[in-house]
């Protein structure tokens, strides 16, 4: 995010879905353990914290389905397209998917985690910060 702006915005594959967040994104971390494997169709997730208060949906909120776990944690996905948009919990946005947001968000991976649990397939970068299981 430039110095200019404090606005992020986001949408999904098929731009039904868009957000907006007026602040910025913190402690981005990639999740290489199964769950986040099957939800993002990947290797790893890609994901930022963001303050509630600071997230907005622009339009396409009804188009939005929810899974939540057992412990409150969710994923909010696009019934359009399905792209995974946020992470909930308690049901207020506790977080975006970094492949959803628009431009240059101002904030790297800090952090790979689950990474004893990653695909067999996939090979990790020399230099990343890992952790077998959370930080």
């Amino acid at each position: 995010m430039n110095e200019k702006s404090d606005l992020i915005t986001g949408e999904c594959f098929c731009g039904e879905v868009k957000y907006q967040i007026k602040g910025s994104l913190r402690d981005a971390r990639s999740c290489h353990c199964s769950r986040c494997r099957k939800a993002f169709s990947a290797q790893a997730s890609a994901y930022a914290l963001v303050d509630a208060k600071e997230f907005a949906w622009l339009q396409g909120q009804e188009l939005l389905t929810p899974y939540v776990g057992e412990h409150g944690f969710g994923l909010q996905f696009c019934s359009q397209c399905g792209s995974t948009l946020t992470g909930i919990y308690q049901d207020a946005v506790h977080g975006v998917t970094l492949g959803c947001v628009n431009g240059d968000p101002d904030v790297e991976i800090g952090r790979h985690i689950y990474v004893d649990s990653k695909a067999n397939w996939e090979i990790m970068p020399e230099g990343v910060t890992q952790y077998g299981e959370h930080d």
